[in-house]
């Protein structure tokens, strides 16, 4: 890897999108900063110009140490990009959410990226670098039972929207990356966080109908690799006049569509897509 590669800090490299950007990058020439919890998969850490970084988006400690390790191994140059990819979904029904798993998910998905962004950013100023944060479409168009992570998608890009023009003076684009539904793990330790909610005692019976019409049909959808996902962030990576949203799978395309419709229209778009229209109303 040549001395002056441009680099770039990714949050949540260990698996899903996070570890397909990480295999993507590298295919580029790109050295990574791969931030990671509990360590790296050995199919990633024996990548060329892959660096493991301890991080914990939600501790400041482990945020403010791996961005000065980053800066260590930098000597100066900088880095070309930070990538806000670590997050959480919450899912289910807006009444039934815990408080505590609704701080959880905001403290990963928006304090998180708060946090690395202030850490990080000294060194994006030194290397002319560019600030990527990862939404999810279900920041403009909202699905029932998605009430959390739709919430806190929609705070960062309010974050990313007031960076972008904030950090406009030092020349550092301030990019949005809004996937549709994809193929990682993360959905399925959701529904099964949303299943345990449902399944208590007190719970039993509510929403039932609705979270299993809403499970049948999202169980028919087709979801998109990683890899179509770390092919747009590192489309944004190497832009030398890199967008403020790209969209990344074709349901992010019709999402966006569907933002712009009035909120009745889209509310009965989404209830008969759903299959709710075919549930009767609690007695």
């Amino acid at each position: 890897m040549p001395e002056q590669a441009r680099a770039v800090f990714i949050t949540g490299a260990a698996g899903g999108i996070g570890a397909a950007t990480v295999r993507a990058l590298t295919a580029a020439g790109i050295q990574v900063y791969a931030g990671v919890r509990s360590g790296l998969p050995d199919a990633l850490a024996g990548l060329p110009g892959v660096q493991p970084v301890d991080c914990d988006v939600t501790d400041p400690g482990s945020v403010g140490a791996a961005a000065e390790h980053v800066a260590g191994r930098q000597a100066g140059r900088g880095l070309h990009a930070v990538i806000n990819n670590a997050g959480l979904i919450v899912q289910g029904p807006v009444e039934l959410v815990p408080p505590g798993e609704w701080r959880r998910q905001f403290e990963v998905n928006v304090f998180g990226p708060a946090l690395v962004t202030q850490e990080f950013l000294p060194l994006l100023r030194l290397g002319h670098g560019r600030l990527i944060n990862v939404s999810a479409t279900s920041a403009r168009t909202t699905l029932p039972f998605f009430g959390p992570i739709s919430a806190s998608k929609a705070a960062l890009e309010s974050f990313s929207d007031a960076a972008r023009v904030e950090l406009a003076p030092w020349r550092i684009p301030v990019v949005i990356i809004e996937p549709g539904a994809t193929r990682t793990t993360i959905f399925d330790k959701a529904a099964a966080t949303a299943r345990t909610v449902q399944d208590t005692a007190a719970n039993r019976g509510l929403y039932e109908q609705q979270m299993h019409a809403f499970n049948r049909t999202m169980s028919r959808q087709k979801l998109s690799a990683p890899e179509v996902v770390a092919k747009v962030i590192v489309r944004a990576v190497l832009s030398r006049r890199p967008r403020a949203r790209y969209l990344a799978g074709p349901d992010a395309r019709t999402a966006a569509l569907l933002s712009h419709l009035p909120m009745r229209t889209r509310d009965r778009v989404l209830t008969r897509f759903l299959g709710l229209h075919r549930i009767a109303s609690p007695a």
